[in-house]
C-alpha cells in the first residue's frame, strides 16, 4: 500500500514551497501556486513560465524551459537556467560539476546549462566548482577552466563533454523531461507507479527494476 500512496499523504513534511503563476510541472503534473516540494521531486518550467523555489535560508528562481531535481540542499539541473540566493550554502549540480558557495554568508549566483556549456556567474560572494571523481580527466587543451572558484563579479564557462564526458540526454517530441526522473519524484511517485501498473492500454509497465 505504501508504494501506491503519495508521500504527501503520509505526513511527510515538505522541504520547500514552489511559487508559480502556471506553466510549471512537478513530477509530470501541473503545479499550483504555493505547491509543496519534497526531496526527489522533479521540477519543469514550460516556455514563457518561471518558478521560485523557497526553502529555509534560500530562494531559487527557475527560469523558463528548465528541468531540475530537488535534492534538499541542492538542485540537480538537467538543462536550463537557475538563479540562486542563499545563506545556507544551497548548491547546484550539472552532470559531474557542483557549484558550492564558499561559506554560509549571503551568496547569489547563476547556473546555466545549454547546448553542452555550463555557465556559472557569481553576483555576490564566491562559489567553488567541484568535479565529481571518476569522470573524464582534462587534457592540457581543455583543462582550463576545470574547477576552482568563480569569484564575486566573475563568470566562467565549462564544456560539459570535456569535463564530464557527454551522457545521453533523452529528447521527447513534446518535452525533454526524462521519464526516469518523473518516476523518481518523491511526492508523486506513488500515483505514477499505480498508473504505470494499471493503465497504459496493456503496455508493459516501465520500471527500473530488472527481475
Amino acid at each position: 500500500m505504501v508504494a501506491i500512496v503519495p508521500l504527501s499523504l503520509l505526513g511527510q513534511t515538505p522541504s520547500a514551497i514552489l511559487h508559480t503563476q502556471g506553466g510549471v510541472w512537478v513530477n509530470g503534473y501541473e503545479a499550483t501556486d504555493a505547491s509543496s516540494v519534497f526531496t526527489g521531486d522533479v521540477l519543469e518550467t514550460k516556455p514563457g513560465f518561471s518558478a521560485t523555489l523557497n526553502l529555509e535560508g534560500s530562494s531559487v528562481l527557475i527560469q523558463p524551459e528548465s528541468v531540475g531535481k530537488f535534492q534538499g540542499d541542492l538542485l540537480v539541473l538537467d538543462h536550463g537556467s537557475v538563479s540562486v540566493e542563499t545563506s545556507r550554502s544551497f548548491k547546484v549540480r550539472v552532470n559531474c560539476l557542483t557549484v558550492v558557495p564558499v561559506s554560509n554568508e549571503h551568496t547569489q549566483y547563476d547556473v546555466t546549462d545549454l547546448n553542452g556549456t555550463v555557465h556559472v556567474e557569481a553576483h555576490k560572494s564566491d562559489v567553488n566548482i567541484e568535479r565529481e571523481a571518476g569522470h573524464q580527466k582534462q587534457t592540457p587543451q581543455t583543462a582550463a577552466p576545470s574547477g576552482g572558484s568563480v569569484r564575486e563579479g566573475e563568470q566562467k564557462n565549462y564544456n560539459e563533454s570535456d569535463v564530464c564526458g557527454a551522457p545521453p540526454r533523452p529528447v521527447g517530441p513534446t518535452s525533454r523531461l526524462d521519464p526516469k526522473w518523473i518516476a523518481a519524484g518523491g511526492a508523486g511517485a506513488g500515483v505514477l507507479i499505480w498508473i504505470l501498473v494499471h493503465g497504459g492500454g496493456g503496455k508493459t509497465p516501465v520500471s527500473t527494476y530488472q527481475p
